[in-house]
């Protein structure tokens, strides 16, 4: 894997932006003297991680296979990922996305040109039954949100950056959904730097990877729930699981007000503009669920959050206080 990830970073080399260490020591704990780094993946094109392995994906496929367009299924960030990429292509792309998806994401997918069908709950069976049935029935490629190579390869990058950025680090904390960021972040790290402790952070109300370390495979949830909309996964995928398994031994929880604590910190302390899913592995520091005793590094994985959203957790946090 190390060598598609070191591939997909040369495919997008001028293409995805090689995304800033911003130093929180201090802040993030509050009073902490572990140096720790926030890697700022909210600064790409479309505001999240996601145009790695998307761009990456497509970008992998047959020339006349892509010229038929490309289909996929989304919350949000994969689905505007998805839309960008294929238009940097110039060929169709069309978004499956949950009538719940936060509107900043849908309108997001539909500024880079993409096609918005409405189906299903996030991440639901009928979600995913609608992207596959609309590959079928257009010749579209489907272009998965976490269980493909080609994505976790580009999602790998993440990884690969942060150990060249701070070869010192020790800890890397991602935020998880189905496991395609992390996965790709373990595969670098299995490679380049064996020691890293890897933690997946997820919302308490989603905990799909705490449940499959526990069980030892992936493990389908009856269902979740968090305002971390882009984490709602109700099981890591089939293919970034035996990735992610071989390096990560931890998963940590974190509640809907710490997650609300840490958006309102990032954007009051830091005027940083991050999204509920994109701010869970800072929300781990700030509770105390992991405790730095060296350097670390909390990946923010996105920064796309309605306006009204946006209010309503800053209001959350100050009546939380």
């Amino acid at each position: 894997m190390i060598e598609r990830i070191r591939d997909a970073a040369r495919l997008l080399d001028g293409v995805a932006l090689r995304t800033p260490l911003v130093d929180v020591t201090g802040v993030v704990p509050p009073g902490g003297a572990a140096p720790v780094m926030l890697k700022m993946e909210s600064a790409q094109p479309i505001g999240a991680f996601k145009v790695r392995g998307a761009y990456t994906a497509i970008a992998r496929l047959d020339p006349a296979v892509r010229a038929r367009g490309v289909v996929t299924s989304s919350s949000g960030n994969h689905g505007q990922a998805v839309a960008w990429a294929a238009r940097a292509f110039g060929v169709r792309a069309v978004v499956v996305m949950p009538g719940s998806a936060p509107k900043v994401k849908v309108a997001g997918v539909r500024s880079w040109g993409g096609e918005v069908v409405v189906a299903g709950a996030t991440r639901s069976p009928e979600q995913t039954a609608r992207m596959e049935q609309l590959g079928r029935d257009e010749g579209l490629a489907v272009i998965p949100p976490f269980d493909h190579e080609d994505v976790v390869a580009g999602q790998g990058t993440v990884g690969l950056e942060i150990l060249e950025q701070w070869p010192e680090v020790e800890t890397i904390l991602v935020p998880v959904g189905g496991g395609g960021l992390i996965a790709g972040i373990s595969a670098a790290v299995a490679a380049v730097k064996p020691s890293v402790r890897v933690v997946g952070v997820e919302p308490a109300g989603a905990p799909k990877l705490s449940a499959a370390l526990a069980a030892g495979a992936p493990v389908e949830l009856p269902e979740t729930a968090s305002v971390a909309d882009g984490l709602l996964t109700r099981s890591v995928g089939r293919l970034t699981w035996p990735i992610l398994s071989a390096v990560v031994r931890e998963a940590v929880r974190v509640e809907e007000v710490e997650i609300a604590r840490a958006v309102a910190l990032l954007y009051r302390q830091l005027r940083l503009t991050v999204e509920p899913s994109g701010a869970v592995a800072t929300a781990a520091l700030l509770a105390g669920r992991v405790v730095p005793t060296g350097p670390t590094v909390a990946v923010v994985s996105g920064g796309n959050v309605d306006p009204e959203q946006l209010e309503r957790l800053l209001a959350s946090d100050l009546a939380a206080r």
